[in-house]
């Protein structure tokens, strides 16, 4: 694929350089990071993503209070919009291809996780959600096992220690993303002790992104089950069937 000019695909708002031409270069839109940005900009670099993208969802991340309201004031019945994730979603989600399992250790994580999920989702693939599934009550993991084993790719979230990828580790034969969380008491340091211990897991095959990154995780996870996706649908072999 030919690089582009650097004149080539911007759009310049004044306070933000748009780059519509991302799509065609990695095969996703650019999405919004909306922390520290002020609502009408999210808006406006929203509204602007999906001109140039009409046939797909183009996505802002991080979106407070302020930034919802101004989404659904000023997008309407065009915005789809998730709270506790703090996402804000433009315009038709593409035909699934491959799946994910996104598996929460506990509620405290869901607002990442789900970041992860809507993620996966604008970027292509299907995705599950397998909630309040930690450690400390293993029942609950070995009860959602072959839901879990029947996604192309797992992305594991947990705060507190980080255990929950160590232990899908060696119960999994899919790519394992770990994604650590900022949930935990004292010394969890707002997700380095997760952050390290995931890093420093005896289980092999995991890949580790940084604390809280429910976006990149999903980002990662998404061109994973894309590919296997399209493989598998060329091969004509059918996906695993749900447990």
């Amino acid at each position: 694929m030919p690089i582009l000019p650097p004149d080539t695909g911007f759009a310049d708002l004044g306070f933000a350089c748009v780059d519509t031409a991302r799509a065609a270069r990695t095969g996703d839109p650019e999405v919004v990071f909306a922390q520290g940005k002020r609502p009408h900009e999210v808006v406006a670099i929203l509204r602007r993503l999906a001109e140039a993208h009409p046939d797909r969802a183009v996505l802002a991340t991080r979106c407070q209070e302020e930034a919802v309201l101004a989404c659904a004031d000023s997008l309407g019945d065009r915005a789809t919009i998730d709270r506790v994730a703090g996402t804000v979603v433009v315009g038709p989600l593409p035909a699934p291809v491959g799946r994910v399992a996104v598996v929460a250790a506990g509620t405290s994580d869901l607002d990442v996780a789900r970041e992860c999920l809507t993620t996966v989702r604008v970027h292509g693939a299907g995705a599950d959600l397998v909630s309040d599934v930690g450690i400390a009550g293993l029942h609950r993991l070995l009860a959602r096992l072959d839901d879990i084993r029947a996604a192309d790719v797992v992305v594991a979230v947990a705060g507190m220690e980080g255990a929950l990828p160590s232990v899908l580790g060696g119960l999994v034969a899919t790519p394992l993303i770990a994604l650590p969380t900022s949930v935990g008491y004292g010394l969890s340091m707002d997700g380095l002790t997760a952050l390290l211990a995931m890093l420093n897991s005896c289980s092999p095959g995991a890949t580790v992104v940084n604390v809280d990154n429910g976006y990149g995780a999903g980002v990662a996870a998404a061109r994973i089950a894309r590919t296997v996706g399209a493989l598998r649908a060329a091969a004509q072999i059918a996906p695993p069937a749900h447990g």
